[in-house]
C-alpha cells in the first residue's frame, strides 16, 4: 500500500510495524516517525484507523475471557524456550 509519495519513513515499513505502534512497543522517536508519516500519507492512515478499530472490538468483545491457566504456562514456556535460544519446535510436541 502506498500512495504514491515519497516520506522519510516509507509506508512498507509503517504497515511492517504498525501493530507495535498501535501496541505503544516503539520508541518515542519511532512514534514520532510515524505519527508524521499518518499526517503526509492517507492509506496508511486509513489502515492504522481500521487496525485500531479492530483491536479496540477485540478488546471489548473478548478482553474480558480469562485464559485457561493450563494455556497460560505453556505459552509462558515456550517464549522462554525461545529467549533461550532453543525454540527448534520438537515433533513430539502435541499441537494445541
Amino acid at each position: 500500500m502506498s500512495c504514491g509519495h515519497a516520506h522519510e519513513t516509507d509506508c512498507s515499513e509503517v504497515l511492517d510495524h504498525l501493530y507495535e505502534y498501535l501496541d505503544n512497543e516503539m520508541s518515542d522517536d519511532a512514534c514520532t516517525k510515524f505519527r508524521q508519516h499518518f499526517e503526509e500519507c492517507h492509506p496508511c492512515l486509513e489502515k492504522y484507523g481500521l487496525e485500531q478499530a479492530v483491536k479496540k472490538l477485540v478488546k471489548r468483545c473478548c478482553g474480558s475471557d480469562d485464559v485457561p491457566t493450563d494455556l497460560r504456562s505453556k505459552v509462558m514456556m515456550r517464549i522462554e524456550t525461545i529467549r533461550a535460544g532453543s525454540g527448534e519446535s520438537s515433533a513430539a510436541e502435541p499441537a494445541s
